[in-house]
């Protein structure tokens, strides 16, 4: 089995959701066991709730999700994505 790592992570969710813009940080190092830090950015999020849009990025992961310890997520849609680096 193929270890996990943040470039593979990044492009299964770039091409699973067309998503705009991903950053995958691999945090295995401070912690106990595999675990990664996501931001997200896709239009396919607009009109969805924080727990729809998590979901949508667990789906995207399919069976890496199962080897991954610990998972922090932020999904934003584009709009949210220019107002947070326009502040």
């Amino acid at each position: 089995m193929a270890a996990l790592s943040a470039e593979g992570l990044r492009e299964r969710l770039e091409r699973a959701l067309g998503a705009e813009h991903v950053e995958v940080e691999d945090t295995t190092p401070s912690r106990c066991a595999t675990s990664f830090r996501l931001l997200v950015v896709a239009s396919l999020f607009r009109g969805k709730g924080l727990l729809q849009r998590h979901r949508l990025v667990n789906e995207a992961l399919g069976a890496e999700l199962g080897r991954i310890h610990a998972l922090e997520q932020r999904t934003l849609t584009p709009e949210q994505w220019e107002a947070e680096k326009a502040a």
